[in-house]
């Protein structure tokens, strides 16, 4: 409610900035026209996941991951380290921290694990994890056009390096800060049956046909449109209560489109100047950690999705917008508000009952995100790009 109340009067203000003329009309129709279909996938992206979720395909993943657990905390943590990523990289950072968490602490609950090391684990990973494809992220999609590709291949070629270190160093880390909690032994609870197989069946067919069509290269709205109209129709025949508004996320939809009006506002009235001399240019390994760096900082001190907007301008060359991904992607794990996905995470171990210290994952965040965004980058800073 409450990001929906902020995207509301970020909304306001924009309009009001475009009526004042401190932004001009051709430029808010640009930005409409280029941030349209990203929004359109975000939305249909998270009702194919909240479907699939009130059909039971998370759960029944999890739960059958728990019987290849080997009866060992750790590896099942390691299993669920790969469905984060799968979950990430594929269907967004939201999906994970929103929908994969409840399912995780369940699972750990279940099983008689402490759910914190897996808790963890989502938003850390659905934050550093989301560097690899256009879709695993509202910024990568921003990314897209300057950088200069829309082939999912292309852009996997270009983040892989970083997105390799981006996931390795906080799943070490988390390795050897919950290494305790790991070493348990567990006894695997029987998994439960689907209320409905037939539309279980339908929904694990949809997501498994989403993920290849977002790698065809197709405006990735198209696939995820298609999918959330087969998911709507199967629920509204087979269980219409789980269709309800909040299906939809307004608070995001409110939130981003005020964002770019307002970002778009302040590039309006010189805020590139304003940034141009701490992030420098030049794509050496210097220039590339200090357009990082200033991504990080950023995406912690108000919110990656801002934080990208604003220094996308200064960026310049497809290797400094990697470098600046990485920045407010891989740094954003520090603060409670550095991503959107973290508060709608803590949203959920709320509902959940599970405490959560934020002075220990501050300082958890504060050590960790340097050194990934840090060593993300000198991956990237690797890569030679074709003439």
């Amino acid at each position: 409610m409450r990001l929906t109340i902020l995207g509301a009067i970020l909304l306001l203000a924009g309009g009001a900035a475009i009526v004042t003329g401190l932004l001009p009309v051709e430029a808010a129709l640009a930005v409409g026209e280029r941030v349209w279909p990203v929004l359109l996938f975000a939305v249909a992206v998270t009702i194919v996941a909240e479907l699939a979720a009130e059909a039971g395909v998370f759960t029944a993943i999890a739960e059958r991951l728990a019987r290849l657990g080997l009866r060992r905390a750790w590896v099942l943590w390691l299993l669920v380290v790969v469905l984060a990523l799968v979950s990430t990289i594929f269907l967004s950072l939201d999906t994970t921290a929103v929908l994969l968490t409840p399912v995780v602490v369940i699972l750990a609950r279940h099983n008689g694990l402490d759910p914190m090391p897996f808790a963890l684990t989502t938003v850390w990973l659905a934050n550093t994890g989301s560097l690899l494809l256009p879709v695993s992220n509202l910024t990568n999609l921003l990314a897209v056009d300057p950088i200069g590709t829309s082939d999912p291949a292309a852009f996997a070629a270009l983040m892989a390096p970083a997105a390799v270190v981006a996931v390795a160093v906080p799943v070490v880390a988390l390795g050897i800060v919950f290494r305790r909690e790991l070493g348990a032994r567990f006894a695997p609870a029987a998994p439960p049956s689907p209320e409905d197989p037939v539309l279980f069946r339908i929904a694990a067919i949809v997501v498994a046909a989403l993920i290849p069509l977002l790698l065809t290269g197709l405006p990735v709205w198209i696939p995820a449109c298609a999918a959330a109209v087969v998911l709507l129709v199967a629920v509204a025949i087979r269980r219409r209560d789980a269709l309800r508004p909040s299906l939809v996320p307004w608070g995001v939809l409110l939130f981003a489109s005020g964002l770019f009006l307002v970002i778009e506002t302040a590039h309006a009235r010189g805020l590139a100047d304003l940034l141009a001399g701490p992030v420098g240019g030049g794509d050496d390994p210097l220039a590339l950690l200090r357009v990082a760096g200033a991504g990080a900082i950023g995406a912690n001190a108000i919110n990656n999705l801002p934080a990208y907007l604003a220094l996308e301008p200064l960026a310049g060359t497809p290797l400094r917008v990697a470098a600046l991904l990485v920045g407010v992607n891989a740094g954003a794990i520090v603060t409670p508000w550095a991503s959107l996905a973290t508060l709608l995470w803590h949203e959920r171990l709320v509902a959940l009952g599970v405490g959560l210290a934020w002075r220990r994952s501050i300082a958890l965040g504060a050590v960790v995100a340097p050194i990934t965004v840090a060593l993300a980058t000198l991956a990237l800073a690797g890569i030679t790009l074709p003439a």
